[in-house]
């Protein structure tokens, strides 16, 4: 009976699991229509709300043609941020005011370390759009000291973390679409803990579970559904174990321990997003920074997507993302879960196998596109573009690097002679330690996609030399 699991899953769907079981019975996941039914058979169906007395209006505002329904006070008003002239809504107990939005309640939730616990100060541009827990505490969350409390309203931010950022990013995207501009709450836990494995079982993640009771609350209390879009994994360096298998391992169960408890709360499945870290300006190898090659390619039935190398985003002198850095990746993040939420993929280039062919190097890349050696080098790589070779006995040096002509998913690294011992090939991992606003392990290869800050960078990698 020992090895029986206390745990899984008996039903799953395309969008998520629908029976699963744990210690305390079946948890069941009903979609909305079904629920909608069951109403409609108890005769539990909305009826028309009477004509209610205004309660008294926010003083101060540009508003106009106000009404009460239920416990809410609707009105238009014009109000600073980019949400302007539109409808908005406060509940008569009063509180904050939110937009009037479409469709479920969503989410961007995040859970790390101390270095994913910060924000830049100023509300969010659709500062009525872009929300946090009412406990004032905000998007940052309790950082680890003490519990979160149960609460069902919303308010809007003080300072944006990178989930905030998402949630901004997101709706400007939908705004230049002309598509309805839904409420995003956010909320990103950390504590001190000193492995993955603890942060799995430690404070953030019993208050990441209290986030996705107030999402549910929050939602049924403005008369929707709630939908997690993403949470945001940004924990590695932290990890302390010096084992990254220990560290992969950590990792995947902090997701199945996150997926349960969304569960709990009748909330689907999540995509989990994170970057791949490349360190700091001079922190450029460990057994963090090389489990995640491991968690890369085995992570379980989770959906976990690497948005991006961390070396795409700038850093301040004591190695945690600048307000700069934080907006750089809130866009790639945003663009990556665009891209799976609509049914596509987001994979970053990874190169896969390193031969001796032909008295060059030939680097087998695993690509959505053709690849490129960015000439514009935006992170500092230099003129190898972070390629490097490591366990060389004979004195061989890299010469040049360029794409293949014939194939544009291999990368020919040449050499200034055939190089002699355990040969490793390396990009953009265990440079020298120096300075500037990116991490010290850095590189130029990109995906031939997007423009601007919208790229998709090669991953980092070390892979030893075939073929010698």
């Amino acid at each position: 009976m020992a090895d029986i699991p206390t745990e899984g899953v008996i039903i799953r769907a395309e969008n998520g699991d629908v029976i699963r079981y744990d210690e305390t019975g079946l948890v069941l996941r009903l979609s909305d229509k079904v629920i909608a039914d069951i109403a409609a058979r108890l005769d539990l169906a909305p009826r028309p709300a009477e004509a209610l007395p205004l309660p008294d209006l926010p003083e101060g505002l540009d508003l106009w043609t106000p009404r009460r329904t239920g416990d809410w006070l609707f009105f238009q008003a014009n109000l600073p941020g980019a949400d302007s002239a539109r409808g908005y809504r406060r509940h008569v107990s009063g509180g904050a005011i939110v937009a009037e939005a479409q469709g479920p309640l969503l989410a961007v939730l995040g859970i790390g370390g101390a270095r994913a616990g910060l924000g830049s100060p100023g509300p969010a541009r659709f500062r009525w759009h872009v929300l946090a827990p009412a406990d004032d505490i905000g998007a940052v969350g309790m950082g680890g000291e003490g519990e979160a409390v149960a609460t069902d309203a919303l308010e809007p931010l003080r300072e944006l973390t990178v989930e905030a950022l998402v949630a901004d990013e997101l709706l400007a995207r939908r705004r230049a679409a002309l598509l309805p501009l839904p409420l995003v709450m956010v909320r990103a836990e950390t504590d001190m803990a000193s492995s993955a494995r603890d942060l799995g079982t430690g404070t953030a993640v019993a208050n990441l579970d209290r986030a996705f009771a107030n999402l549910q609350a929050a939602a049924a209390r403005l008369g929707t559904g709630a939908q997690v879009l993403g949470v945001v994994l940004d924990y590695t360096l932290e990890d302390v174990t010096g084992d990254p298998v220990a560290y992969r391992d950590g990792m995947i169960a902090l997701m199945e321990r996150i997926t349960r408890g969304m569960a709990k709360q009748g909330l689907a499945r999540p995509v989990f997003l994170a970057a791949f870290d490349c360190g700091t300006q001079s922190v450029t190898q460990g057994p963090g920074l090389e489990g995640q090659w491991e968690l890369s390619w085995n992570h379980a039935d989770h959906q976990l997507v690497f948005a991006a190398p961390s070396y795409a985003f700038q850093l301040d002198d004591t190695g945690r993302l600048t307000d700069a850095g934080r907006a750089e990746k809130a866009v790639l993040l945003a663009e990556a879960l665009l891209a799976v939420q609509g049914g596509g993929k987001w994979m970053c280039p990874v190169i896969q196998l390193a031969e001796w062919t032909d008295g060059s190097i030939r680097l087998i890349c695993e690509a959505q596109e053709g690849l490129v050696l960015d000439q514009a080098d935006p992170f500092g790589a230099g003129k190898l573009a972070g390629f490097a070779l490591e366990g060389v006995t004979n004195g061989a040096e890299i010469s040049g690097v360029r794409i293949d002509a014939g194939d544009p998913k291999v990368v020919v690294v040449t050499c200034s002679k055939r190089p002699e011992g355990e040969v490793f090939v390396t990009y953009a991992h265990a440079a020298a330690p120096g300075g500037g606003p990116y991490p010290a392990n850095r590189g130029a290869l990109r995906g031939d996609f997007g423009a601007g800050a919208v790229r998709r960078w090669a991953l980092p990698a070390r892979l030893r030399l075939t073929g010698l």
